[in-house]
């Protein structure tokens, strides 16, 4: 319908836009009255951009209207944007008791969230301020006493990216990819609960150079039996007994989680996105995904869930672009409860 190209660079050296991840924003009072926005980070100039969603006209639906004057979201000169730990993963959020409208956002490389509320200018643009800050742990205490930290290049943390909020709750649900699924409100007060752990959860390993990769020790046990890092994609959904799901990609085995978010979080089931008839390919290495409850006409009458595929299989070739399977989210939901 659109496509719509990163910011170019203001100089030769600096580092160009680049979008991350997408949330929506419904409602936002902006001008005159109220309007629907996507909202995106650009890791590459570490700030949010919007975009006026005009569903109804015929041209395209997407119009910037991002201020001028926003500000980098993590950095504050141009020389630390370059060295890109910006603004990475993104979940917008209302405040129902409010109706004042917020984005958390994860930096790159870093275990930081920042709690940004979206505010409209007298120009018709849209704006952030930033509310607080948290940072996650990036070492962990063993049930033996040991002290762990994921393996990752030096000075690199374990970085969260797929976040997600639950409005009724207002508590957000963020994938620190090499750690697990952390439970936090989502105004970032309070203390953080790690709500599931990935398989490699405090196994010891070592960055090879070389190689760029972590060789693994022995596994103490301390892990979770559901996901394998990353954790990455998170999206909720609601049952038809009104009962809420959170599904996670865990990506180093190509399959998804569903936890029941009625129970505290309990694991509900999982399940794979696997090939179809013909030469469409299943779903792997998945880096994100989104979920929408509503009918959507004859082919999704029980709502859509759409996940990034990161694979071109059988050929096993990485894709110059992205890749998306759409799945009929009753195909899901049946296969969580079985």
């Amino acid at each position: 319908m659109q496509t719509i190209a990163a910011p170019a660079p203001a100089t030769a050296d600096d580092a160009p836009g680049r979008f991350n991840n997408v949330d929506l924003v419904h409602g936002f009072r902006l001008g005159n009255g109220r309007a629907d926005l996507a909202v995106t980070t650009d890791r590459g100039n570490d700030r949010l951009r919007f975009y006026r969603i005009d569903g109804n006209g015929s041209g395209a639906p997407l119009t910037d209207v991002t201020d001028p004057a926003a500000r980098p979201v993590f950095n504050t000169t141009q020389a630390e944007i370059n060295d890109q730990r910006t603004a990475y993963g993104l979940a917008t959020w209302t405040d129902p008791a409010t109706g004042r409208s917020y984005a958390l956002v994860s930096r790159r490389e870093r275990t930081s969230l920042a709690l940004l509320e979206l505010t409209a200018t007298a120009r018709g643009t849209v704006g952030y301020r930033l509310v607080r800050t948290l940072d996650l742990p990036s070492s962990f205490r063993l049930p033996d006493g040991t002290s762990w930290s994921p393996c990752g290049e030096e000075d690199e943390l374990p970085q969260v990216e797929g976040m997600v909020v639950d409005p009724r709750t207002g508590t957000l649900y963020a994938g620190q990819e090499d750690v697990g699924i952390w439970r936090l409100r989502a105004d970032l007060t309070g203390k953080p609960a790690l709500m599931d752990q990935v398989r490699e959860y405090g196994v010891p390993a070592t960055y090879d150079e070389e190689t760029e990769e972590c060789a693994a020790g022995a596994d103490p046990g301390f892990g979770g039996d559901r996901l394998t890092a990353d954790v990455e994609g998170l999206t909720l959904v609601t049952e038809d007994d009104g009962d809420r799901l959170l599904l996670a990609s865990s990506q180093g085995d190509d399959t998804f989680a569903a936890y029941d978010l009625e129970e505290e979080g309990e694991y509900e089931g999982g399940f794979r996105v696997a090939a179809a008839s013909g030469a469409l390919d299943g779903s792997e290495e998945c880096d994100g995904a989104a979920a929408i409850d509503a009918p959507l006409g004859a082919k999704y009458p029980n709502g859509l869930l759409v996940v990034q595929d990161g694979h071109d299989t059988p050929a096993d070739t990485d894709r110059e672009a992205t890749g998306f399977k759409f799945v009929d989210l009753g195909d899901v939901l049946d296969a969580v409860d079985d």
